[in-house]
């Protein structure tokens, strides 16, 4: 497994793969590997022949700097996590590497995508993914770029990234990988004592009830059952809880059958932010 600390490094290797005309896939990550991580390597795997494993906590991307010093940044185990994968290549820049002091200021035409949820949450978090993420893009210049359904909301951005910026890279969005239980794998999980990792299966029940129920019940009803669910477990705060078509991610207030719908859910256990979704239909 080869490990590229510089952009020259990384280059210097993936010219040997583009000059055989290999199929490189990218998996962009901020570290914290886990098995929903390492669920995107292997799909990867099958789709082309060199992946490459970027492994770096963007600054950008955080507006609360206690969230960007609390982020967990195990590097020894996220290289044996991916030596055991069988993972090509490892990238692992520093921020000044990533952003040195010629850099322009980036702004990213996002529309309504960047107004609601994550967005309206977080202000400026997906100009500094999608600043992150065309870096990547422009350095490595994969064929395909693999991404977990988990943050659905930032595939979305991803995906208007391609489209403004003409790039022939494809998304690949491999399906969010849970326990046993139902909870969605996290780096953020690794912050819960084992109660709260109990507790937050409400959000997965939640969600399934949603799944189930959506084409039979009004879309008022099912949230207020949706409501009672988390209520019934307590002690977990809810941010939003919305079903939304994918594309606009704007909310519905019926179903129309001619569209997609996903259920989008945010909230505290434990003082830790969790994210989840269901893609409905």
């Amino acid at each position: 497994m080869n490990i590229s600390k510089t952009k020259q490094a990384l280059q210097s290797y993936l010219d040997g793969a583009r000059k055989a005309k290999l199929r490189i896939a990218l998996v962009p990550t901020m570290g914290a590997l886990h098995e929903g991580h390492l669920s995107l390597i292997k799909e990867a795997q099958k789709i082309a022949d060199v992946v490459v494993c970027s492994i770096f906590v963007n600054p950008t991307q955080f507006n609360d700097p206690q969230d960007l010093e609390k982020y967990p940044r195990p590097e020894e185990n996220d290289l044996r996590l991916l030596q055991e994968v069988g993972c090509d290549i490892v990238f692992l820049p520093t921020v000044d590497e990533m952003y040195p002091s010629t850099d322009q200021p980036w702004h990213l035409d996002l529309g309504k995508l960047e107004q609601v949820w994550e967005g309206e949450k977080r202000p400026g978090h997906f100009q500094g993914v999608t600043q992150i993420v065309y870096k990547l893009f422009q350095l490595v210049e994969p064929d395909v770029a693999c991404f977990g359904q988990k943050d659905f909301q930032q595939v979305m951005v991803i995906q208007r990234l391609i489209d403004l910026k003409n790039l022939s890279v494809s998304l690949h969005i491999a399906p969010t990988v849970r326990s046993a239980e139902g909870l969605a794998l996290s780096s953020r999980n690794m912050r819960l004592s084992e109660a709260g990792k109990q507790k937050s299966l409400a959000l997965y029940r939640v969600l399934d009830h949603i799944q189930q129920h959506f084409k039979t019940e009004d879309l008022h009803t099912l949230r207020e059952e949706a409501l009672a669910i988390l209520e019934q477990e307590g002690e977990i705060e809810l941010e939003y809880l919305a079903i939304c078509e994918t594309r606009s991610l704007q909310e519905v207030d019926h179903i129309d059958s001619s569209k997609k719908h996903v259920a989008l859910l945010v909230a505290w256990v434990e003082g830790v932010r969790l994210i989840d979704n269901m893609i409905l239909d």
